[in-house]
């Protein structure tokens, strides 16, 4: 993020714009809307500016600012177009101290303006720092058709009794739930609808309910969330509500920033990552910090990657729960088989290749691979391998020791569905010495199978390199395979 996103308060305290023409027009109009008092510099102002003319909070003077006129200003807009007379207001603010905004003149601005959906009091701004302003005009437009402008009328509801519910109810967090409830629920859909009269009254009645609920200290709730492969755009719909409802994160390695991004901004996170024998909390413990984490009344987001029932350890964490009595949901996920090989351009089952597709982790209780080798020898089957590039020698040794095909087509995806994603493609009497050689890290998915043979024919997704090689580099993210 290369600038910092503010809403600044203007109301009632002096900004400086010079210039009379349409940018100049569109400064005053949007400092005037946020309730300052503009004073304009300009010869002349065009027509543009009759809506505003006569109003007591705006001010004309027809010379060029000096430097006492940026007295007590808090912003100012060189908004004239010509680049002498905006140029000069720039030396000023530098002297008066006074964030500038020169127009279309990145180097001379302090901050930049954003495209604005206005449903006042609610207001979003969108910005591409000044790199790609034409997007974010199309980005407000679409949000400009996907909000209601109830939406404004939603939150001067919600205002009208923020010190209600801050008496009411003594915790942050009892607030915050009732808010969410609020929002989310039948007061919010009768404010839309526009009835505000049954809208508070189903807002005291919540309330009331609130503060018995939190003079009883409720249990709080466990989300079980699968966050997929890596790639933020392949959660589901379900994941993001609950990322934005939870009070803490319990996340392991396999979670991306992006996908952490979209978690609530003052959600506690909490780190329990794991890799092959270096576990920074042994399973029991997380299942047990999640039971004493819901018991405190929170609500618990469990954030792993890909699915959580499949090598995902989900299924014994909600064992613990629920001999615990801790309410829990469960929220599936792509799985790394799944999206890996979607995004390497390899299918999975293919009516010219194979009919089945099993999915088996190297990695068993201890360390000590365990594999069912006879069921994996079956023709016409692709096999997934999960957390198998630790042991990936051993494993591929043991299928051609069986009586595999030494030429039978193998690949890694490393870091599957993430922008650095890389592709090595071989045989099993090939694939771990090209890992080796590309340095592979994970987490990685090992397929094997003759499906693999159409990955130079149906891979889609580019990444942001490639290996001279077989390797190449995709966008996403998941689970080690």
């Amino acid at each position: 993020m290369e600038q910092l996103p503010v809403f600044y308060n203007v109301k009632g305290r002096k900004v400086v714009v010079t210039g009379g023409g349409t940018v100049a027009a569109r400064r005053t109009e949007i400092s005037l809307r946020s309730g300052a008092h503009v004073t304009v510099f300009a010869e002349s102002l065009s027509d543009e500016f009759l809506e505003f003319r006569g109003r007591a909070d705006l001010t004309h003077v027809t010379r060029a600012p000096v430097l006492d006129d940026l007295t007590d200003a808090v912003i100012a807009f060189g908004a004239s177009e010509d680049e002498a007379i905006d140029g000069a207001l720039y030396k000023l603010t530098r002297k008066a101290g006074v964030p500038a905004n020169i127009a279309d003149v990145p180097e001379q601005c302090d901050f930049i303006m954003a495209s604005i959906v206005d449903r006042s009091p609610l207001v979003i701004a969108v910005s591409s720092s000044g790199t790609a302003p034409i997007l974010s005009r199309m980005i407000r437009a679409r949000l400009e058709t996907m909000l209601p402008a109830s939406y404004g009328r939603l939150a001067e509801f919600a205002g009208q009794f923020r010190e209600l519910v801050a008496h009411k109810l003594s915790s942050g967090l009892a607030r915050r739930k009732f808010w969410e409830r609020t929002i989310y629920g039948p007061t919010a859909d009768l404010v839309l609808a526009g009835d505000e009269t049954r809208a508070e009254q189903q807002l005291r009645s919540e309330l009331h309910a609130m503060v018995r609920e939190e003079e009883g200290r409720p249990i709080g709730q466990v989300f079980l969330v699968g966050a997929g492969p890596g790639d933020p755009d392949l959660l589901t719909f379900r994941a993001l509500r609950l990322m934005q409802l939870a009070d803490v994160v319990v996340h392991d390695r396999l979670i991306g920033e992006g996908v952490l991004n979209l978690v609530r901004r003052d959600a506690e996170r909490v780190y329990v990552g794991k890799r092959p024998r270096d576990h920074t909390l042994p399973q029991e413990e997380i299942s047990q910090l999640l039971v004493r984490l819901a018991k405190e009344g929170k609500r618990v987001l469990r954030l792993k990657g890909g699915d959580p029932f499949i090598f995902g350890r989900g299924g014994e964490e909600i064992e613990t729960l629920a001999a615990e009595g801790v309410p829990f949901q469960v929220v599936p996920g792509i799985t790394a088989a799944s999206g890996c090989s979607s995004y390497a351009g390899i299918p999975l089952t293919h009516r010219d290749h194979a009919q089945s597709c099993v999915f088996v982790t190297a990695h068993g209780r201890d360390g000590v691979i365990d594999l069912d080798w006879t069921s994996l020898l079956r023709p016409r089957q692709t096999v997934a391998i999960y957390m198998g590039l630790g042991s990936l020698d051993t494993v591929t040794g043991e299928f051609i020791a069986r009586g595999a095909d030494r030429d039978l087509p193998a690949a890694i995806v490393d870091n599957g569905t993430r922008a650095n994603q890389q592709v090595i493609t071989g045989t099993l009497g090939t694939i771990a010495e090209l890992a080796a050689s590309a340095q592979v890290k994970g987490p990685a998915l090992v397929i094997i199978g003759t499906v693999v043979s159409l990955r130079d024919q149906l891979q889609w997704f580019e990444g942001e390199t490639s290996n001279p090689n077989l390797a190449e580099r995709s966008i996403s993210t998941e689970l080690l395979i």
